[in-house]
This record gives structure tokens, sequence and C-alpha cells, in this order.
């Protein structure tokens, strides 16, 4: 697909990304929280024909605006204003890992701008989240040999890491996002915007209550889609899915969190069922 570049003028500067392809709307969410989003070009070539699709760099990582806040309300105001640049009344919503809670998050804050969503993945949107079984299962899955810098990096104080020593950990644990620890698809060169990062996990957690509560009045349809053999719990997803007011749990055998890598067509096809059941609402 031919990419044109996208400038989002927001709060603080700009939100910059890229627009393709011809069909229905959706716009891709990373995740991270504030992760380079070039990692989900795997996304989007696994998507193929078919869609437009519009992917940005949320704000705190250049080369979007590294300026805060990072709640979730000005993370909504930055959606909508991508939205808005677009030209897009409403859009289909695909959001993976961290992404995936903010599509929730969005869902909730911006009625009516959105015809479904799929979350792919991600931290669940009830109790805690699933964080904590999700950080015990990533660290369980490392290498005996990693394990004693690996809780020397987990153990260490909020605000206290540097982003080298994040993406550390990171590399560290990455093995273990996969069903086969064997076959991964590889890290690459990740960018970290720490502050964002650490703000924005604050932020979502802080604000889950008020999330769990809303969940019930989102009745535009959604899919949660969730990779058997993924370190996140399925619990968690389960759990997301029975708060929604219409929503359905899609479990993909043999995955691990990026499903589009193990199970290639898997997301396609979730989305692609999500966009006839809002036709069928709308007639």
């Amino acid at each position: 697909m031919t990419r044109r570049e996208l400038r989002v003028p927001v709060a603080g500067g700009e939100l910059v990304g890229w627009v393709a392809g011809s069909g229905p709307r959706v716009l891709l969410l990373h995740g991270g929280p504030a992760l380079g989003y070039e990692y989900l070009d795997g996304l989007a070539e696994d998507l193929g024909d078919g869609f437009t699709l519009a992917s940005y760099q949320q704000r705190g990582l250049a080369p979007s605006t590294t300026d805060g806040p990072f709640d979730m309300a000005t993370h909504a105001d930055d959606a909508a204003a991508v939205l808005d640049c677009l030209g897009w009344p409403t859009a289909f919503l695909v959001g993976h890992s961290w992404g995936s809670h903010l599509a929730a998050q969005l869902l909730a804050r911006l009625p009516g701008r959105f015809d479904g969503a799929l979350l792919v993945d991600g931290l669940g949107a009830t109790g805690d989240g699933g964080a904590a079984e999700f950080g015990a299962e990533l660290t369980a899955r490392a290498p005996a040999a990693d394990q004693a810098r690996l809780a020397e990096l987990a153990g260490a104080e909020a605000g206290t890491t540097t982003e080298e020593e994040e993406l550390e950990l990171l590399a560290l644990v990455w093995a273990g996002y996969f069903a086969d620890p064997a076959v991964t698809m590889p890290m690459g060169e990740q960018r970290l915007g720490l502050p964002a990062h650490e703000a924005t996990w604050v932020a979502l957690n802080e604000d889950l209550p008020a999330l769990q509560a809303a969940l019930p009045d989102i009745d535009v349809p959604v899919a949660v889609v969730h990779g058997e053999r993924s370190p996140m719990p399925l619990s968690a997803s389960r759990d997301t899915a029975d708060a929604l007011g219409n929503a359905e749990l899609v479990v993909v055998e043999g995955a691990g969190h990026f499903l589009w890598f193990e199970a290639p067509g898997a997301v396609g096809d979730a989305l692609r069922r999500v966009i006839a059941r809002s036709a069928d609402v709308g007639r």
C-alpha cells in the first residue's frame, strides 16, 4: 500500500503517522505505552488490502510531540484530533497490547466516533487488567540465566531506571511473548519514551475503575482477540468481553502476543466479522 504522511495538530505540537489503502476506515493503536509505532507495520501488512488504515505515534515519543499530559483524557483528545484531521466521522478501532486498553478508553470517551473495535491481546479493562498475572507469567518464561538480571531491573524503584534499562528488560523477556520461544519475531530496534511510559501507566491504573463502570454502556460490536499461548491472562480478556455491552471473545489457537506473526490472517478475519456485525446493526 502506498502511504501518505499524516501530521495532526494537537496540544503541545503534533502527532505524526500515515494513512493508506481503501475500504472501511480503521485506526490502528500501538502498544507500549510510548513504544515506537513502527512494529505495527507487520499487522498492517497482514491486514492487507480492503481497508483504509491509519496509524500514528502516540504522544510521548518522537516524531510526535513528547509533551504531556499523558492521561486518558488527553489520549482520547489526540485520537479525536486524528479522526478529525483524516475527515473520518467514524472509524473502526484495532488496538494491540496497551493499544487494546486505549481502544476501550476511546470507546467509552468518544461515543459515536467508532463503528466497532478489536481489542487484540491487551491489558484488560476490569480489576487490575490482568497486569500482575501478566508480569508474573512473562518473568517465569524468561531463561534461568536471565532471571537474576531480570529481577534486578524489575525490582528497581519506580522512576529510577533509564530508557536503556527498560529496553534491556524488554529484550530479556521478549521470547516469552511468543507461543514458541524458539520462533520469535525479531525485536528490532525498539524505541521508548520513558516519561510518557511511566506516566501513562499511572494514569491508566487510576482510571481503571471508571473504565470498568463504563463498559456495559459500550454497545458497538467489539471482538476481544486473545492469543491462546500469550502471557496475557485469558481471564482478563474474558472478563472484559463479558463486561462490554456487545462483545465476543475470540481465542486464537497456537498464537502468542503478536498474533499476526504466529496466526496470519486471524486479526483480519476478526475485523471483517466486526465490520459485518456493525453493518447488521446499521440495518
